[in-house]
């Protein structure tokens, strides 16, 4: 049996409770390594090209207010 096929048995019996818990915890992981992603991505320039569209974007008139 994997890791993951003992998790789900084990995540399988928790509380609704524990359940929810669970699932913030692992939202809130997700989010983190997205933010470390993005962050990780901009310092090596991989987001200069849009950055650089969405300005010229902007200058063109072709954005609105939020």
């Amino acid at each position: 049996m994997t890791k993951v096929e003992q998790l789900e048995q084990e995540i399988a019996k928790l509380s609704a409770d524990e359940f929810v818990e669970l699932r913030n915890w692992l939202l809130e992981q997700d989010w983190d390594e997205w933010d470390r992603q993005i962050e990780r991505d901009a310092k090596a320039g991989k987001l200069d090209r849009l950055m650089k569209q969405a300005l010229a974007d902007h200058a063109a008139g072709k954005t609105r207010p939020l």
